[in-house]
């Protein structure tokens, strides 16, 4: 399975009665794909999985795995949990509705440790059929998978890749890097950190502020697959205040009202806990995305594409 470029996760769009509305999210998926995107991620964070029934989520996966038929377009499913027997029935079940890969959560809330991880991802990879891709984000699991963790999981030839969404571009994210084979795919999962990761030759990203901009990020990989630094630095310093102001507030908050601003969505709704962002930022983050929209268009020179620039 190829992980080179953006991989969209994609949001999960509710109607007025909190139904899910399955004609925007195809809607919204097939933009993604004729933006130029690698494929798509269903029942991530970014698509609320954790407050969707599990009728509503074989729906999600169902209707994108359809799109994904329809173009040539791998899928990632969201797939994981806490309880390992769990993980792998929900693996199984995501790879029934058309699922090309599934996105493995470290267990949470337990706090295992490495060994009993690196435990868990083997037992699942082991009865899967499909490829595994690690969703190693610590400050939401309250654990820290590190180089060597990951490094050893990538012997595995059913664990293909990691999502490495740790907050910074680290000492084990650098270590990893340069020394993962190239057959194990590391995904940048920090929008505004994505251009240092792809000129360490990441295979690309599972990237939330593409669902707004899906273009501008293809772009940047684009830019970094070519070699092209200079302009993959142009592109990059926009993408940082454009991802601050959409991952300002709970993802995906700010996503959805900004969507929902431009037209492509019909409501912003969000499920609780989640509630809807302060207007203010919603009209500050519009704001931003215009700007970009506009200066891009005008092809400005480099110093000039800083949102917070003189102008």
């Amino acid at each position: 399975m190829n992980l080179s470029g953006i991989f969209v996760p994609l949001i999960t769009p509710f109607a007025a009665d909190d139904t899910i509305d399955l004609a925007t999210l195809e809607s919204l998926a097939r933009r993604a794909i004729d933006a130029g995107t690698a494929g798509l991620v269903a029942l991530g964070t970014t698509g609320e999985s954790s407050t969707l029934s599990p009728a509503e989520r074989d729906a999600v996966v169902a209707t994108s795995a359809s799109v994904c038929r329809s173009t040539g377009t791998p899928l990632i499913a969201g797939a994981g949990s806490n309880d390992t027997t769990a993980t792998v029935c929900a693996v199984d079940h995501v790879s029934n509705l058309g699922a090309d890969a599934a996105l493995v959560v470290v267990p949470y809330y337990s706090r295992p440790t490495e060994a009993g991880v690196v435990a868990h991802f083997r037992h699942v990879a082991d009865r899967s059929a499909i490829p595994l891709i690690v969703y190693n984000v610590p400050h939401r699991t309250g654990v820290r998978l590190h180089a060597p963790a990951l490094l050893e999981l990538a012997d595995h030839p059913r664990i293909v890749g990691v999502k490495q969404s740790v907050g910074s571009v680290d000492n084990d994210t650098v270590r990893l890097l340069a020394t993962a084979s190239d057959d194990f795919a590391v995904l940048g999962g920090e929008d505004a950190q994505l251009a240092p990761m792809l000129a360490l030759e990441a295979a690309g990203g599972i990237t939330a502020c593409a669902n707004v901009i899906p273009q501008a990020y293809n772009e940047l990989v684009d830019a970094c697959t070519r070699g092209d630094l200079r302009t993959a630095r142009r592109l990059s310093g926009p993408l940082v205040d454009i991802a601050e102001a959409l991952l300002g507030q709970p993802n995906p908050t700010m996503i959805k009202a900004v969507l929902h601003a431009r037209g492509l969505l019909g409501t912003p709704a969000v499920r609780l806990p989640l509630t809807p962002p302060p207007s203010d930022a919603v009209a500050a983050a519009v704001a931003i995305l215009d700007r970009h929209a506009a200066l891009t268009r005008a092809d400005v020179p480099v110093h000039a594409l800083s949102v917070g620039a003189p102008h």
